[in-house]
């Protein structure tokens, strides 16, 4: 039980303010359909978690720490255009292509390789050496992080125009890339 509260508590608070769940805000926001974009978090995760210790070890292996900062760093700056400038053309002709579930479940898998909860995964289970503990308790710490983050995402989308919503969200991931970028020249310690 050990891996599992360990795996939870360190995930949970890995995630607080991470772009995952701002990606979790967003969506609720944008769908307003918190248990659809819940279980989408919840799928994406499970499977992420269950390959993040051959993913991280492949990726980590491969990379610098340098360039795996830079990388990270340019990603989110380039995460943030992205939300500031959406297809909207793509969104009039089909707004709900995929609907809340399968978009959430593909952005959030995809968002979350190389995320920090994604390689802390990775450590958690080197340490306990228990893969099933480790996921279950690294899902559960996603799941609470995340959930505050859809609930209050769908009450602000119902308040707020997706627009302002979006320019909130590319500011704080301009902050995150340029955070990145800085603890990788030493700037931040």
């Amino acid at each position: 039980m050990g891996a599992f509260w360990s795996s939870l508590v360190v995930v949970a608070l890995a995630e607080m303010g991470d772009k995952t769940q701002l990606i979790a805000l967003s969506l609720a926001a944008r769908y307003r359909r918190p248990w659809s974009v819940l279980a989408g978090i919840l799928i994406a995760t499970l499977a992420n978690h269950a390959l993040a210790s051959s993913v991280g070890v492949w990726v980590a292996s491969r990379l610098s720490a340098a360039a795996l900062t830079w990388v990270l760093g340019l990603g989110f700056i380039a995460f943030g255009i992205w939300t500031l400038f959406p297809d909207r053309a793509e969104e009039r002709a089909r707004p709900d292509r995929w609907g809340p579930f399968l978009t959430t479940a593909v952005v959030f898998f995809l968002a979350e390789m190389g995320d920090k909860t994604q390689l802390a995964t990775v450590a958690l289970g080197a340490r306990y050496d228990s893969a099933l503990a480790v996921t279950a308790g690294t899902t559960a710490g996603m799941m609470l992080a995340d959930g505050a983050a859809v609930f209050a995402g769908t009450s602000l989308g119902r308040v707020l125009p997706m627009a302002r919503i979006r320019v909130v969200a590319a500011a704080l991931f301009f902050a995150f890339g340029l955070a990145a970028i800085a603890s990788g020249l030493g700037l931040l310690r």
